[in-house]
């Protein structure tokens, strides 16, 4: 045991205590007060004839207090390794061994970590975490309840036990699973009002559609997390009636066969109505993913629809284009015979007839020259000016793609 002086006398936490006969009774204790001589009794500060005592703990307080950390492993027979990092950074967990004074039983004990994911309609969102440890003590029937950053709602859940189950130390997971099905139960309607919300948004088919496809994600991502903390809640719950059905086949008191008996319906009453929750999870999912294929379908539908109008434009300006072509080819023969014979090089009189100036090879020495270096130059420009050539048919993006944060990704 730890000296009183080597504990922090200011620290302090809520404890209650609950006899049948007179309810339950709250106040407020130093941590150095929760010893005991004997691990199959209570700590000293709890009163003889308590049944259920809750002592609400402060997870950080703890962590800041090794000493007190190490009382707990020590005086209330807590597994070490409950501790450890990696166990804190879980999403669920449950755990439950007896411990042992030689071959006497002292207490059993469990513990389990439950969480759910809420996501508010702004997008913000916050974890709920139900962390607990239990103890249970043989030799006084007494049922001992850590908490750590506990919620009102749960001391409520838990302020009505049920005496004639007491000698079953899973009752109170009948009573932290009420609770935990009261949060998942709103988280999953938290994706649905969403996704809801989306299914009712109408895409306007005479403007290009612009989903909002950053939201359509991050919804798609937090409905993960949901169903993924579910998935372990019902496997958690799954393990917790499996250790139940061990300890059952352990007992050797006929007379706790009906209350072993109403822990286990219960268990299975919340495995079920959590499962089904987890389905309506999964339903959301896919509602989503249908959403968000129906806004890249959409949008696709659309580009496709202008892309056949610029089709349909590009027809008619080459039907337009072959028109002018015709008529330039046409026109062309004579409009050359015309500016050629209207060149000064010949020269027409009445009385003499048609006269040709002895020059006119300038002409020829000049335009053949020129027409054939025009061609030989469209021809080989891009063989040899290749880098000019690229830089014309070189397109710069005009939009980069957006960043993103890592605490978008939480």
């Amino acid at each position: 045991m730890l000296p009183t002086s080597s504990l922090n006398r200011h620290s302090s936490v809520s404890v209650h205590q609950w006899r049948q006969d007179h309810g339950w009774q709250k106040h407020d204790a130093p941590l150095e007060d929760f010893q005991t001589d004997n691990a199959s009794y209570p700590p000293w500060m709890i009163l003889e004839d308590t049944q259920v005592f809750i002592v609400a703990v402060d997870a950080e307080q703890i962590s800041m207090n090794g000493k007190f950390q190490k009382w707990l492993v020590n005086h209330f027979c807590m597994p070490h390794f409950w501790w450890s990092k990696y166990i804190d950074n879980a999403n669920g967990y449950f755990g439950c061994e007896a411990t042992h004074n030689g071959d006497t039983v002292t207490g059993f004990n469990t513990w389990a970590y439950f969480e759910a994911k809420h996501l508010a309609m702004d997008m913000t969102y916050h974890w709920s975490k139900v962390k607990v440890f239990t103890r249970w003590l043989p030799s006084t029937n007494q049922t001992g309840i850590l908490l750590f950053d506990t919620s009102e709602d749960m001391l409520k859940s838990l302020f009505s036990p049920e005496p004639d189950r007491m000698n079953d130390p899973f009752w109170v997971y009948t009573r932290i699973l009420e609770d935990v099905a009261r949060l998942d139960d709103v988280t999953v309607w938290d994706i649905r009002d969403h996704v809801r919300k989306q299914e009712k948004v109408v895409l306007s088919s005479g403007q290009k559609p612009q989903p909002d496809y950053r939201r359509l994600h991050d919804i798609a991502r937090h409905a993960i997390h949901v169903t993924e903390a579910l998935e372990v809640t019902v496997q958690n719950i799954e393990h917790i009636g499996r250790q139940h059905e061990v300890f059952v086949g352990s007992r050797t008191d006929s007379r706790a066969g009906a209350a072993h008996q109403e822990v286990s319906r219960r268990l299975a009453f919340f495995k079920s109505y959590i499962d089904s929750a987890r389905q309506r999870s999964i339903s959301n999912e896919k509602r989503l993913q249908n959403e968000i294929q129906l806004a890249f379908n959409v949008v696709a539908q659309h580009d496709a629809g202008t892309t056949v109008e610029i089709s349909r434009a590009a027809r008619s300006d080459s039907a337009t284009m072959k028109t002018l072509a015709f008529v330039t080819l046409t026109f062309l023969p004579p409009t050359f015979i015309c500016a050629l014979f209207s060149m000064s090089f010949f020269h027409y009189d009445s009385g003499s007839g048609w006269a040709v100036s002895s020059q006119i090879w300038i002409y020829w020495v000049i335009a053949v020259p020129t027409t054939i270096a025009t061609a030989l130059v469209w021809n080989y420009w891009t063989k040899l000016f290749p880098s000019i050539s690229e830089s014309f048919h070189h397109v710069k993006p005009s939009q980069s793609l957006p960043k993103y944060n890592e605490g978008d990704y939480t």
